[in-house]
Parts: C-alpha cells; structure tokens; sequence
C-alpha cells in the first residue's frame, strides 16, 4: 500500500524565559507518522536582540519514543547581528545532517531554549513545525 505525500503543521505556543540566565524545555507534540521534519519557524512575542557573548540558543530536539533522546533538528543562536522581530517569523535553520531531520511515528518534539554565558530573555511566542510524509 502506497501513502500519498501528506504535509502536517504542528504549531504550539510556548512561554517566555524572562530571566536572561534561565533554560526552558516545551514539549511540543509528538510526530503522527513517519516524516521529515521541512521547517520551522519561531514567532516571538517581542523582538530579540542578539548579542556577541550573552545570548540565547533555540531548537528543536527529537526527544525519539522514549522520551530520552537528544537529535537536534534545528537551532538558531540570537548572537551578534542575529534579531528576531516581534510577532513576525524567524526561520530556525535546520540540521545539515539529513538524519537529524526524519522522524519515526510517536518521535516527541522539544523546543528547547537555552542561555548562553548570562544569556538573553526569551518573549516567548509560537513555533510553527512543518512535517513532510513522502
């Protein structure tokens, strides 16, 4: 049985890390089916200004069926002369390793945002996933 190309979102809001030296982990979801993970987008809540050596690091991670695992999918470090806009998409680069970026049925979804030396805020906002079944 063959299964027709098939694109899913999965979009989920998540909080705000307000204080600069601070990490938060958000579950997103779980992946429906067999896919490759396409895109991912950020969508802050208000702009990020990023810094040379106090900054912050977002991603997605595979946390896998178990819940254990530690694939990152796609990151984006806010470092000198990387911004984000409030309330309009940044684009989180994905893994250049084609891998990282498969998911099986039931793979958890993390975001992950994480302080760098003193780190940054983080507005919070919403993370846009888009998964791809071939």
């Amino acid at each position: 049985m063959t299964t027709a190309p098939f694109v899913q979102v999965i979009e989920r809001n998540v909080p705000a890390v307000s204080t600069a030296g601070n990490d938060d982990d958000t579950v997103l979801g779980q992946a429906p089916f067999a896919c490759t993970v396409t895109s991912v987008q950020y969508v802050p809540e208000a702009a990020i200004t990023g810094a040379a050596t106090n900054n912050r690091t977002v991603s997605l991670v595979n946390k896998g069926q178990a819940g254990a695992g530690t694939t990152t999918v796609a990151s984006l470090s806010f470092d000198n002369g990387v911004n984000a806009v409030a309330n309009d998409e940044k684009i989180i680069t994905l893994s250049a390793t084609a891998a990282n970026l498969v998911l099986a049925a039931g793979d958890t979804l993390l975001w992950r945002s994480i302080h760098v030396a003193t780190g940054i805020t983080d507005p919070g906002g919403v993370v846009r996933v888009t998964l791809s079944r071939s």
